[in-house]
């Protein structure tokens, strides 16, 4: 099975850093506030373990 990943959305202070390293999963919310997921499971596990390294919010994390 997959991992899934999802992000704290209450936690997110809207850097925008895991969009810009991982577009395909990661994308702003309509409001333009804070990051959502778009695909929780199937992208680059190797993209979104260094989108959780770079959050400076530690709201990106793995489904266990």
């Amino acid at each position: 099975m997959a991992k899934r990943v999802y992000i704290e959305f209450i936690v997110c202070v809207g850097c925008e850093a895991c969009v810009e390293l991982c577009p395909d999963i990661f994308r702003m919310n309509n409001d333009g506030d804070r990051a959502e997921v778009i695909m929780p499971e199937g992208g680059s596990e190797e993209c979104i373990e260094k989108a959780i390294n770079i959050c400076p919010a530690d709201c990106i994390h793995w489904d266990d």
